[in-house]
């Protein structure tokens, strides 16, 4: 799937510009301010965000404040570029969320990279959280709130996970978010749907329920919300690359070394 990029500038000239440097690359949305920026965000899927600074309206450290205090969007990493070479404005980019502070002129093979790795690292992170049996969901939250709502969506998962129905509507509910803002948020934070999502958690709970080597399978199977055994065996192996049984033999491996 083709990684998407923002790119905000009340120069055409830069926008032109940006559009060759990443155009054959990635899927490119292009606003002129701070408020058609604002309309794309709320209709479409953005993986990062390229902005100038100096622009009228919202300028880029406000749209950058703006984005990294809502909850919808603050998970979408954030270059600034700017002509202000000080650090104070250096500084005040930095402490508005912005990951990364360019000064311009760049080069724009210098920026190709940069991109590259930002997006990069972030998938790194999703991938290890999905595959890991033991791993909090929070390690792929990138602010404190991000973190708040991860923490607050796991909560109820967990409360609920026993409910082999538990789906997408009663998580948007809980969360006071529509269904398309909660599957994009959970989407481009975790890179699975909020069904993956519950599979996943209900997956790790049962981990820690094999460890205890107190219950079946078929046991296990029902405490964490799966209908059938053969559908738990199934998504476990999927996610994690060994079954439940292969799972429990590694687990005694090491108790035996």
């Amino acid at each position: 799937m083709t990684e998407s990029i923002l790119i905000i500038d009340d120069n055409e000239d830069i926008l032109e510009f940006l559009t060759q440097v990443f155009g054959n690359t990635y899927k490119l949305y292009l606003a002129i301010n701070g408020g058609v920026a604002q309309e794309i965000l709320g209709n479409e899927i953005v993986d990062l965000i390229i902005s100038d600074i100096m622009m009228p309206g919202i300028d880029g450290f406000e749209l950058c404040r703006l984005i990294k205090s809502n909850v919808e969007y603050c998970h979408i990493p954030i270059i600034l570029l700017t002509s202000k070479n000080t650090y104070k404005a250096h500084i005040e980019g930095l402490e508005v969320g912005a990951d990364l502070y360019i000064k311009k002129p760049f080069s724009p093979q210098l920026l190709r990279v940069q991109v590259a790795n930002l997006l990069q690292n972030r998938l790194k992170i999703k991938a290890h959280f999905a595959s890991s049996p033991f791993e909090d969901v929070r390690v792929v939250a990138n602010s404190k709130i991000e973190e708040a709502f991860l923490k607050r969506l796991d909560e109820y998962v967990r409360k609920n996970i026993q409910d082999p129905y538990l789906d997408i509507d009663q998580l948007a509910e809980h969360m006071h978010m529509s269904r398309p803002t909660l599957y994009r948020k959970i989407k481009a934070i975790s890179a699975l749907s909020p069904k993956e999502l519950i599979d996943v958690t209900r997956l790790k709970k049962a981990t820690r329920l094999i460890a205890q080597n107190e219950f079946t399978f078929f046991e296990i199977a029902k405490m964490v919300g799966y209908s059938s055994q053969s559908l738990f065996n199934k998504n476990f192996l999927r996610y994690f690359k060994v079954s439940p049984q292969e799972y429990m033999n590694s687990l005694s491996k090491d108790t035996n070394r």
